[in-house]
């Protein structure tokens, strides 16, 4: 144990035998670095010697016992049942029983004092009785007196065992690297790293808790801080060439038929000051479903174009950019801006012709799926990228597109609404705009939420709103029939949906399926000839069917509430009163608190704050997917302050030392590397 290191194998540890170092790396122990930050989750308050005499019932209470007796052992309903009687200076006596641990006979001797704690189970007088009480030798006294750890296990590792390894690493004086200097330490009122380490796991009282999880907190997200910008630094850079100096938008805006509303102005502005700036833009644009982000993105495609340059919006569905396409060529057309398309539904021709004017400076707007991404797709002076539903495309599909221009500003949109806190962690690279309101006239979507008994009502209502003239879609999870899931599979469904309405047309729609089989269809049920669309999540993010008024999810509570919204999003597009109706037959309480949500609030932003409370960041929109950060202790919610501390630190240190070769933040650049340095190469890479 005396040459440990932090990279040291815990198997090398006492008391780790094979099956122990098994047991341990399922809760993600590896190395001695792991153990130690395997932090506990909460304390239990040992703070107190309590006199037998003083012991209340349902107390849990550390107290020194003498043995009386020897331990005895019994047999009841096969079970081993070991038992002795302690007293103390107070002259009481207590009862402890175990059971089934048969070596506390040989653990304990008659006429020893020992440390023990446990929970009362009764008091009559001078006695009291105790079951399964914690035994610690009277020497831990110092090591367990105060607040106990509380670790998160698995079965075969207990609580007792954790504190004792932990307690034998930090007891080698084993120091990890203190990355701050005293001068910043004080500055933040952080902690020293060691101090931090010790009483995060052994306080003495919850002041100690306090100081050494802040600063463990703030180490975790200021470095994460601190790769974020180095990221924005290495992939988009700081100088801007392409200033723009015509900004009046007002000539494309004589073309639109409607006012935009307050939200989008402030959002084109920023857009503007963006633009007009020696930065280069780099600004994600979220928005509610139908909140008119895209008309702000058409803006922005205009002033880019007015200024000499191009642009490009990339969607992830054929079906989407076709949509965008549509909506947006027609504007332009009357302004002589040529607008053309590459998905993987344009022929070879079509595509050679389109890659040759664009590179001829002949195209001005270039709307596609990843196909614009692909190498020979050229610009003569690619200006602006647009693209739509971030979290579809990862960081370097993103950065290949900004690429193929010499420096290019760039608008990422999601419909996914964020709270702000984890926005800044998914998009730390990015300046943040809201469009936080929707145009006049929209009506929220009627939401309720049923289980089967309510089918047949259910039915009659999709025949009435069918008979009218309106579509229906039906969501579920999967696309398959699975034993181990009570879940109905699209494909169940499919076939009971066509049983249910014969006289009706019924399509079915899944990931599974090739990209032109799924526009085809998609196209029919915008074409009013499928009455109702059988479908798995893919609609989520699809092209925008004013007829369709209701929403069918099956299974809903095992949907995220922010893809339940984005999935609501599909219906109320139109004049008509449009319903979701979300179908769940899970009786428990959270199940029904987070349904109740949707039923209630039809603001994607107040969804998100309680998805974000409810779920926790890292099951979030499945944004572990998105590269989010695994935080030993950091919580979102809970440390929004020392957030907003961690990014004026970051920046603080930038501003004077921006590669970070001062000698008091070389130790800072060392544990940004080892702990970023993949994902930083990725991203540069």
């Amino acid at each position: 144990m005396e040459n440990i290191k932090l990279d040291t194998s815990v198997q090398y540890l006492k008391g780790v035998g094979p099956k122990m170092y098994e047991l341990l790396n399922k809760i993600g122990i590896y190395t001695v670095k792991d153990l130690l930050e395997y932090y506990p989750r909460v304390y239990e308050d040992r703070t107190k010697l309590t006199p037998i005499d003083e012991f209340q019932k349902e107390q849990n209470v550390l107290f020194l016992g003498t043995l009386v007796k020897p331990v005895t052992l019994a047999y009841a309903k096969r079970k081993k049942i070991l038992s002795t009687v302690v007293t103390d200076e107070s002259g009481a006596i207590a009862l402890l029983t175990w059971f089934n641990q048969v070596y506390i006979k040989d653990r304990l001797k008659e006429g020893e004092t020992y440390l023990f704690y446990g929970k009362v189970s009764t008091v009559s007088g001078s006695r009291a009785t105790l079951d399964s009480c914690s035994i610690y030798d009277v020497n831990q006294l110092d090591k367990i007196q105060g607040l106990y750890p509380i670790y998160p296990l698995t079965a075969g590792v207990t609580q007792n065992y954790l504190f004792k390894l932990i307690n034998s690493v930090i007891d080698t004086g084993l120091m990890i690297n203190e990355i701050f200097s005293d001068d910043f330490r004080r500055y933040y009122n952080l902690a020293e790293a060691n101090y931090a380490l010790r009483n995060i796991h052994f306080p003495k009282n919850y002041n100690m808790v306090n100081v050494s999880r802040n600063r463990v907190i703030f180490e975790e997200l200021f470095l994460f801080q601190l790769a974020l910008m180095n990221m924005k630094e290495k992939s988009i850079g700081f100088t801007n060439t392409n200033v723009y100096k015509d900004l009046d938008e007002s000539e494309f805006l004589k073309l639109i038929p409607f006012e935009l509303t307050n939200a989008q102005k402030k959002v084109i502005a920023q857009i503007k000051s963006d633009m007009s700036s020696e930065v280069v833009m780099n600004r994600l644009v979220q928005g509610d479903v139908g909140s008119g982000k895209t008309m702000v993105a058409a803006v922005a495609m205009y002033l880019a174009v007015k200024n000499g340059y191009q642009a490009a919006l990339m969607a992830p569905t054929t079906i989407l950019a076709n949509q965008h396409y549509l909506e947006l060529s027609d504007y332009f057309k009357k302004l002589n801006i040529n607008v053309e398309i590459i998905t993987s539904s344009t022929t070879k021709k079509q595509k050679e012709k389109i890659i040759e004017e664009l590179k001829n400076n002949e195209i001005d707007i270039l709307i596609g799926t990843h196909s614009i991404i692909e190498d020979n797709v050229e610009f003569y002076n690619l200006g602006l990228v647009v693209t739509d539903e971030q979290h579809r495309f990862g960081v370097k599909q993103r950065m290949k597109l900004s690429s193929k221009g010499n420096v290019v500003d760039t608008i990422v949109m999601t419909a996914t609404p964020i709270p702000r806190s984890l926005a800044i962690i998914l998009y730390g690279d990015l300046d943040l705009s809201v469009i936080d309101e929707l145009p006049p006239g929209r009506k929220p979507v009627d939401t309720c939420v049923v289980n089967d008994s309510y089918n047949e009502r259910m039915y009659n209502f999709l025949r009435k709103q069918i008979g009218e003239g309106r579509q229906v879609y039906v969501v579920c999870p999967l696309v398959e029939e699975n034993e181990d899931l009570d879940l109905n599979s699209v494909e169940k469904l499919y076939e009971e949906y066509k049983k249910e309405f014969s006289e009706f047309n019924v399509a079915i729609l899944h990931g599974k399926m090739k990209n032109k089989e799924k526009d085809a269809i998609m196209q029919e049920f915008k074409n009013n000839n499928i009455n109702i669309l059988i479908s798995t999540t893919v609609i989520e993010v699809g092209i925008s069917v004013s007829n369709a008024t209701v929403m069918v999810i099956e299974n809903a509570d095992r949907f995220g509430l922010a893809a339940l919204h984005q999935l609501r999003g599909r219906v109320g597009r139109g004049s008509a009163s449009s319903y979701c109706i979300l179908k769940s037959n899970n009786k428990s309480a959270i199940a029904r608190q987070r349904l109740d949500i949707m039923r209630r609030s039809n603001d994607g932003f107040e969804i998100a704050q309680k998805d974000l409370e409810l779920r926790g960041p890292g099951d979030f929109f499945g944004i572990r997917q998105s590269g989010m950060p695994e935080f030993k202790l950091a919580n979102l919610l809970t440390d929004a302050k020392i957030l907003e501390q961690t990014q004026e630190a970051v920046k603080n240190i930038l501003e004077q030392d921006r590669k970070l070769e001062l000698e008091e933040n070389l130790k800072i650049k060392e544990a940004l590397y080892t702990k970023y340095g993949e994902q930083l190469s990725n991203i540069v890479g």
